[in-house]
């Protein structure tokens, strides 16, 4: 048994997809032990999302890569080819959009509660995303789009990665007396 963090988006709750990504979960026997409906501050949303050069490389190297894949050339569009830069950039569009509107946050637990989520929403970028998933079954983004927007790919839900991220994410969202 574990606990995974969860976040319902801003995309996901103002579409009125809140009770059907839930049912999700709940369907495949995961409890919910914590849950809340907030405008996160900005400050939230900056410990959130790291800001080191290997995360802020990350995200960078993913848009790069998409921009390649795409033919669009990232200084044109950007003004930088740099990935540090463009992770930069990124952290920013995810914070002006995580606190545009509400979002849910919840403590998910269960029987390898973070593998199984994982499972659930499917892959980040919901082009890639197959039918049955969250991300599938509710939304059709792509990354040439949102950076063509200066936005981030609305994706309708996070969720931790790793047991460590799930760890520190569930303490920054959540005080151990909101937890059942």
């Amino acid at each position: 048994m574990e606990r995974t963090f969860l976040l319902i988006k801003p995309d996901g709750v103002t579409r009125g997809l809140v009770g059907d990504i839930l049912s999700r979960f709940e369907k495949a026997e995961l409890r919910i032990v914590g849950m809340k409906l907030l405008v996160p501050t900005a400050d939230l949303i900056r410990k959130h999302y790291p800001s080191s050069d290997e995360w802020l490389g990350t995200a960078g190297n993913k848009t790069l890569r998409d921009y390649e894949k795409n033919r669009i050339d990232p200084k044109k569009e950007l003004g930088t080819n740099d990935p540090i830069k463009i992770g930069k950039m990124i952290k920013e569009w995810l914070i002006t959009y995580l606190t545009s509107g509400p979002v849910v946050a919840m403590v998910l637990e269960g029987n390898h509660a973070i593998e199984n989520v994982r499972r659930l929403v499917g892959p980040t970028l919901p082009i890639l995303a197959g039918p049955g998933t969250i991300r599938g079954d509710y939304s059709c983004e792509s990354p040439d789009l949102s950076n063509k927007e200066r936005r981030p790919v609305k994706n309708l839900v996070h969720a931790s990665g790793d047991a460590s991220e799930a760890k520190n994410e569930i303490a920054l969202w959540f005080k151990k007396h909101e937890l059942l």
